[in-house]
């Protein structure tokens, strides 16, 4: 009888698999005080986070009416920077206007 099984010399084939995952993606969400103005959460949301005029008015609607609004989903690592920029240009404009992230 012959043996049509490969040869290893003894040892064991290993297949490997790559697998890819997608990073988890994370909220960006602003939190409502009542100090910061309007129009400056317009202006953040537009510079910050590209959001066109209609859209940065309706999330800061938002934010007013129901204390919170979703600015948008990131990588954990831009999100992470996101919320510190926000916070840093509410700070150094002189408001207490705070960003959390979520996960999704």
């Amino acid at each position: 009888m012959t043996d049509n099984a490969p040869k290893t010399g003894g040892e064991v084939k290993e297949r490997t698999r790559t697998e890819t995952k997608e990073p988890s993606m994370w909220k960006v969400v602003l939190l409502n005080d009542d100090y910061t103005p309007m129009e400056f959460v317009v202006h953040l949301l537009e510079s910050l986070f590209d959001k066109g005029p209609a859209e940065a008015y309706r999330i800061m609607m938002q934010v007013h009416t129901q204390g919170r609004g979703v600015c948008g989903m990131y990588p954990f690592d831009v999100a992470e920077t996101r919320v510190a920029a926000t916070e840093q240009l509410a700070e150094s404009a002189g408001y207490p206007l705070k960003a959390v992230m979520e996960e999704e």
